[in-house]
């Protein structure tokens, strides 16, 4: 099993995601002789998961069922043990989008985190690429590389536990992309510089305060960069659903056909539509945004290293 190839049959030591429904799923570590407990029931590894193709529907104890599927990404930023704040797919997407990353590209990251970001990353770049990821707390930089271990994607990325802001990314003039998620982004804008590429690069510093924008915005003008930009995603989310309106009543159809010369003793005028004309109601399909919606969760400026 691995996050950026994907294997049919569902192996021991396997991470898979166990999906109950639309809102419900969890990842779970397949292994011999473990089973895994659920609201339908009992999962047992060794006869219902191991052999088993990805995307099977598995019956537990209770009678109830579940499907097993292939991790991905996507699936791993839902269901991933929280060990900070996490980017979700909406940024992930408009990071991957502006930073231009393609498979082969080479990426500098601070911090690691919880590895949201960093498995969209490995995704986007394999199987030629490469993510240099610095993590100051040493745990957690220890358990994203257990992680990359178990997800089969070690080869991938280099997992640096150090200070960002002091020592840099360890790299020097070969990163295409350069991605910071830090509490002071602007200490780290030099070394950013450093590890990118000589004939340029682009950056992204992702900050949830506007100040914090604007001392990041100051210092990577001091360094250089160019098209420097600030953007917001908000996802607001429609249902489709059918609704009924009321017909109006537009007044009699008596008193509308004298005002237009209709006649209604007129053979050749029977069977019209304002002639059949009845108040009531019509259904049709429409969309209705949700009362509540995902509101801020933080700024992305983007910026790119001048070539002068």
């Amino acid at each position: 099993m691995s996050f950026v190839e994907y294997g049919d049959m569902i192996k021991d030591g396997d991470t898979a995601i166990v999906f109950l429904g639309h809102e419900s799923m969890f990842p779970v570590k397949v292994q011999h002789g473990t089973v895994t407990q659920t609201k339908y029931g009992v999962i047992r590894h060794s006869t219902d998961l191991i052999g088993k193709k990805y995307g099977s529907k598995v019956t537990c104890s209770k009678g109830g069922w579940v499907f097993i599927l292939h991790p991905t990404p996507e699936l791993w930023t839902m269901n991933l043990p929280h060990r900070t704040q996490i980017l979700y797919s909406t940024d992930i997407s408009i990071i991957t989008m502006m930073l231009e990353l393609k498979p082969g590209s080479i990426v500098c990251e601070s911090g690691t985190g919880s590895g949201s970001l960093s498995h969209a990353v490995i995704r986007t770049v394999a199987p030629m690429g490469h993510l240099y990821t610095v993590e100051f707390h040493q745990q957690r930089a220890e358990k994203a590389r257990e992680e990359f271990r178990e997800h089969g994607v070690e080869h991938l990325v280099t997992v640096t536990n150090q200070d960002v802001c002091k020592n840099g990314f360890g790299v020097s003039n070969i990163a295409d992309a350069v991605f910071l998620d830090i509490p002071s982004p602007w200490e780290a804008i030099g070394h950013a510089k450093s590890a990118l590429k000589a004939e340029g690069g682009r950056i992204c510093s992702f900050s949830p305060c506007i100040e914090q924008v604007q001392r990041t915005c100051l210092a990577m003008e001091e360094y250089g960069f160019t098209e420097i930009n600030t953007l917001e995603i908000l996802l607001r989310v429609y249902n489709v659903r059918t609704i009924s309106l009321q017909i109006p009543d537009l007044g009699k159809a008596a008193e509308d056909n004298s005002s237009t010369g209709f006649d209604s003793s007129n053979p050749s005028n029977q069977g019209s539509p304002c002639s059949n004309l009845q108040q009531g109601a019509v259904q049709f399909k429409s969309g209705v945004p949700l009362r509540e919606m995902v509101g801020h969760t933080g700024y992305l400026t983007f910026a790119t290293k001048s070539l002068f």
